[in-house]
């Protein structure tokens, strides 16, 4: 099979010829229709994971994956040869990830695919949907509140901003003036503000009393946590602390996603639905798929998927 993987210290990832696996006890394989790109792709292509993780080369990239059952370890039932799968590949050991054409995982971590949704779609959801699903939760919406979502353009924050949404908040979203704010707007942001000048006030010019809720998925969490209401929520996704934030009447939660298949499908079930869009701003082929690296690093408006196909 063909697989985006690293192969050494100090090597690039690239596309490489390798051999198939073979599902054990309670495994299932899957031909991998699409997977996508995250952040921790890059974190593991640029090296920056090696003295902290263990791992094995050739390390396959990759997280979110779907695609279609191909083979069958012993034991396995509930699922047959040429079901639609999609799931998070969560391994703590790297070596194989679903950035490749066929990717081994255990049987009970996997998701039905409703058959109005594609691969492509499916993939994308994964990891930044359930990240976003997660800090929603947390944060407790209601239409009672206003919420910032910092980092509203890339995954994490196009699946909250519609989530958030979906819950009767009023959104403000964090987006570049022109294609950015009116993409931001189409996933249902009442408002989008401009975080390379002064965020501050393009904040308090659409809610003066600052709004109630903040989900931080990019940049300084400091600065946004300055604008919230007293007795705020303030979720992150990338690790800030209470201590980072320099207030202590804010509710403030340090979220690290918890992948299950059973929030994979609620996710899935309303794209099937019509209720949540997959943001897919583009799809490389396999073999191009270090350019989707490079595109992902670049900035982009909704995820990056690889077809493999």
């Amino acid at each position: 099979m063909r697989a985006l993987a690293v192969t050494g210290r100090g090597v690039a990832p690239a596309v490489v010829d390798l051999d198939a696996p073979v599902p054990g006890p309670g495994e299932v394989r899957v031909a991998v229709g699409a997977a996508s790109v995250n952040g921790f792709d890059l974190a593991v292509a640029g090296g920056h994971v090696w003295d902290h993780m263990p791992h094995t080369f050739p390390v396959i990239l990759g997280r979110d994956y779907a695609g279609t059952v191909d083979a069958l370890g012993a034991g396995v039932t509930g699922i047959d040869v040429g079901d639609r799968v999609a799931g998070v590949n969560t391994a703590l050991d790297l070596g194989a990830g679903p950035l490749a054409e066929q990717f081994v995982v255990s049987a009970d971590a996997l998701t039905p695919v409703p058959s109005a949704v594609s691969d492509t779609q499916a993939a994308a959801v994964g990891l930044a949907g359930i990240t976003a699903l997660d800090a929603i939760a947390e944060l407790h919406l209601s239409g009672d509140d206003s919420v910032l979502v910092v980092g509203a353009t890339g995954g994490v924050g196009s699946f909250a901003v519609q989530l958030a949404a979906a819950s009767g908040a009023r959104v403000i979203a964090t987006a570049r003036p022109g294609k950015a704010t009116e993409f931001v707007r189409s996933l249902g942001a009442v408002e989008g503000v401009d975080y390379t000048t002064d965020l501050s006030a393009a904040v308090r010019a659409v809610a003066p009393q600052g709004p109630s809720a903040v989900l931080h998925a990019a940049g300084d969490p400091a600065t946004p946590a300055v604008l919230l209401a007293p007795g705020g929520r303030f979720a992150s996704v990338l690790g800030a602390r209470a201590e980072q934030i320099g207030r202590d009447d804010l509710a403030v939660s340090t979220l690290l996603a918890a992948y299950t298949p059973n929030k994979l499908a609620e996710l899935l079930a309303k794209v099937a639905a019509g209720q949540l869009t997959v943001p897919i701003a583009a799809t490389y082929s396999l073999t191009d798929a270090p350019d989707a690296l490079t595109a992902f690093a670049g900035g982009k408006l909704g995820k990056i998927v690889v077809t493999m196909r």
